[in-house]
């Protein structure tokens, strides 16, 4: 059953939006997958800071090596997000249509003057926007830690760089929310949507690599053991691997957080003088490094969203 069509069809969006992410704020999962996080955020950020302090004064971006640093047995900051965003999104997602058919509120809540647009895509942008509003505070929990404990303050491209790294880790997470929210409109339970969701992500994260490896000599294949081809070979690996989010994500905070990194791939002699002389790369030219991945990034979030709008819209609502 739904509303006559009278007015915008996203008449009621920002109604859904307030309501979801008061729901997801004040869930208890959401309670604890953000303690866990600022619990290791403090663990991982602690460690770094141990590690780095021997450098004040020398290195031109300490504060980047923040996320970069790693203390055993602790994992670098950058690492921890790379497992816990997809973690956090598709917690949120999982259950935003199904939990609906489940408890039996679909059809009331479409016989409302809110419609179906605009009910998915306030689920969304809800999940959306609470997977933002964690990612700004651990953000600022890291850099707060490191005005405190280092005792100096960041310079200005450190802070751009940071800033261009969590609009990265949100897009990273828009992904796995926009999954979750798929698998959510094509099965009615819960717990097949998470672990559909969980098997996706385990799968790019465990074995699309090996899987990468094992296609690019059959795609290109080594004849004649030439140069041109063991180069074109690794090119084709590297390619195949890039349909993973996991390795976007990777390449994005490696460009951006260690801006000595001159090339995302095999690295050409003309590439190695800036190198050799120690000189980073400016901000611009990592950004051209990463454009290709934030846009895969984006491109990914909106087609797999725009595959749950098609299949919620064809979906059958009963009274």
């Amino acid at each position: 059953m739904r509303p006559s069509r009278e007015g915008s069809p996203w008449t009621g969006l920002w109604a859904v939006v307030t309501k979801e992410m008061a729901d997801h704020l004040t869930s208890a999962r959401m309670q604890i997958l953000e303690v866990l996080i600022a619990l290791t955020a403090l663990g991982t950020v602690y460690a770094a800071v141990q590690e780095i302090r021997a450098v004040i004064g020398h290195d031109p971006f300490l504060f980047l090596k923040l996320f970069t640093v790693n203390k055993d047995p602790l994992p670098a900051f950058v690492g921890l997000m790379g497992f816990l965003v997809p973690l956090v999104a598709i917690a949120l997602a999982f259950d935003a249509v199904n939990g609906e058919f489940n408890r039996r509120t679909i059809s009331r809540v479409l016989a409302q003057p809110i419609y179906r647009d605009a009910l998915l895509f306030g689920k969304f942008l809800a999940g959306f926007f609470t997977l933002a509003i964690v990612l700004v505070t651990i953000w600022l929990l890291v850099m707060g830690l490191g005005l405190i404990f280092l005792g100096v303050p960041p310079r200005g491209e450190e802070v751009l760089r940071g800033l261009i790294y969590l609009g990265a880790c949100l897009f990273y997470g828009g992904i796995w929310l926009a999954l979750a929210l798929l698998f959510s409109v094509v099965f009615r339970q819960p717990a097949t949507a998470a672990l559909a969701s969980m098997a996706v992500w385990l799968f790019f994260t465990a074995f699309w690599g090996m899987i990468a490896d094992v296609l690019a000599p059959v795609l290109r294949p080594v004849r004649f053991g030439l140069p041109e081809e063991f180069l074109a070979q690794i090119q084709a690996a590297l390619a195949l691997s890039r349909f993973s989010p996991n390795i976007l994500y990777g390449e994005i905070t490696l460009a951006l957080l260690r801006p000595e990194v001159r090339a995302l791939g095999p690295l050409l002699t003309f590439q190695l003088q800036g190198a050799i002389l120690g000189s980073p790369l400016p901000l611009s030219q990592s950004l051209l490094l990463i454009w290709p991945h934030l846009t895969g990034l984006v491109a990914s979030t909106i087609l797999l969203f725009a595959l749950s709008y098609i299949l919620f819209q064809r979906q059958e609502i009963r009274t």
